[in-house]
């Protein structure tokens, strides 16, 4: 089994980070990543065709033993997306999932609180890894109208338990998002960047510790205590005031005169009222923030309220940027259910560490081929059921890929035009209906 010619020329950029034997190996690998009904090492071997032809261990030393840098994978796989993006700031969303393992041999496992089968009344912790991830949000032209989110880095949460077995020390999920948003900025201080995440991540641990070429908009606590700028200083003698007069927090501000507005938002246009203001967090007195309160008036939503560290941004720019960070969340579910982000079964620290996340960057790569070229090649299947359905999946995209790699490989080795056209068309069926 082997790959279009199109996506290798994609993912040949990243040998700068390995040796030639090594990354030989690695393609190997993504070829069987992107054919394989279950993603582990072995079975993607079977799935390439190279089992029997080289000693398995080799293809596991590429992730236990080899020596190369995942963060300076992802920095390779930045640069390619640089193509997707428009010029001025780049948008990045961050988020972390859960991976489900068993076992307690493998490394950095432990119990985390799992949102997807948790309720509001009944938490629900399951065993296995946190990973977080840095991604890049991004437009295809392709995909009117849709962001998606790429990832590019990630770092694998250790709880207390794990980190002492590990004898690690113990770093937090905002600490580590702190981590990732350093090696990016500090690889790019030419260009400026937006980071989208969630509630985990809104707090003085990132919010203080920002890197100077990235702002951040996240959601902020209905109590939370605002602030004026401190006055300036008098030439007194004492310490000059951190904070200047009290505001009304984001539950009190709904009781101002507010905007209504329309946005569009997760896919359909919602009304509600809007409140913002200036102002500066207890938590971070230093740090302006613009502040957003909005009150919907459809859809069913609570009241939310939502701070940028870009004053400058209008209350619906806030709003409806922080909206496209749910497409990590889309990321997530389609890196899980079609390339196996839980399946790989490493268990000593650089395996577990390394092949997981491999899994993330070729989803980014995937979607990067198919904007380049595989939405020429797309060929929707024919599915009555999906009345409303206008542009392709990330499972589309994954089963274009399989079939033009397929097609491909035909071609090579038998000739176009060679074998009987219903022969291909049940080869390529074959293909689509795959996993």
């Amino acid at each position: 089994m082997s790959l279009v010619a199109s996506f290798v020329e994609i993912v040949q950029p990243l040998n700068w980070a390995m040796s030639t034997p090594v990354f030989h190996r690695f393609l190997i690998v993504l070829t069987g990543w992107i054919f394989a009904p279950r993603r582990t090492v072995t079975g993607m071997l079977v799935a390439a065709g190279v089992a029997g032809q080289q000693h398995h261990a080799a293809f596991h030393r590429v992730f236990s033993k080899a020596c190369w840098s995942l963060d300076q994978l992802g920095l390779i796989v930045f640069l390619l997306l640089k193509a997707l993006l428009p010029e001025g700031t780049v948008k990045l969303s961050l988020d972390d999932t859960e991976a489900h393992k068993r076992g307690h041999k493998v490394y950095g496992v432990g119990m985390h609180h799992d949102p997807m089968l948790s309720t509001r009344k009944q938490p629900v912790l399951t065993w296995g890894h946190s990973w977080v991830i840095l991604s890049v949000v991004a437009a295809l032209p392709c995909c009117p109208g849709r962001v998606f989110s790429l990832p590019i880095l990630l770092r694998l949460y250790l709880n207390h338990d794990a980190a002492a077995r590990a004898r690690r020390t113990y770093r937090s999920h905002p600490e580590l998002a702190v981590a990732l948003l350093q090696v990016l900025c500090a690889a790019h201080p030419e260009l400026h960047f937006h980071l989208f995440a969630d509630t985990t991540y809104a707090g003085e641990s990132v919010l203080g510790h920002l890197p100077s070429n990235c702002d951040l908009t996240s959601r902020l606590p209905m109590n939370a205590r605002l602030y004026e700028a401190p006055p300036p200083r008098t030439g007194t003698r004492g310490r000059p005031r951190k904070r200047g007069a009290k505001l009304p927090t984001p539950a009190q501000m709904l009781g101002q005169r507010g905007q209504r507005v329309t946005h569009a938002i997760y896919g359909r246009k919602q009304k509600a009222r809007l409140v913002e203001a200036a102002a500066r967090w207890h938590n971070v007195p230093d740090r302006p923030l613009k502040v957003v309160v909005i009150e919907p008036l459809s859809g069913g939503r609570s009241e939310q309220a939502f701070y940028s560290t870009r004053v400058d941004d209008t209350a619906e720019q806030v709003i409806v940027g922080y909206a496209g960070r749910w497409s990590i969340e889309e990321t997530n579910r389609g890196d899980k259910g079609d390339l196996g982000f839980e399946e790989p079964q490493g268990w000593s620290r650089l395996a577990v560490l390394r092949t997981a996340p491999i899994g993330m960057l070729l989803y980014s790569l995937i979607v990067l081929w198919f904007a380049r070229v595989g939405h020429t090649r797309y060929c929707p299947l024919p599915r009555p059921w999906y009345r409303t359905k206008t542009q392709p999946s990330f499972a589309d995209m994954l089963r274009t890929l399989r079939r033009e790699s397929l097609l491909a490989m035909i071609s090579a080795q038998v000739g176009e035009g060679r074998l009987p056209q219903n022969l291909v068309a049940s080869l390529l069926s074959a293909a689509n209906a795959g996993p």
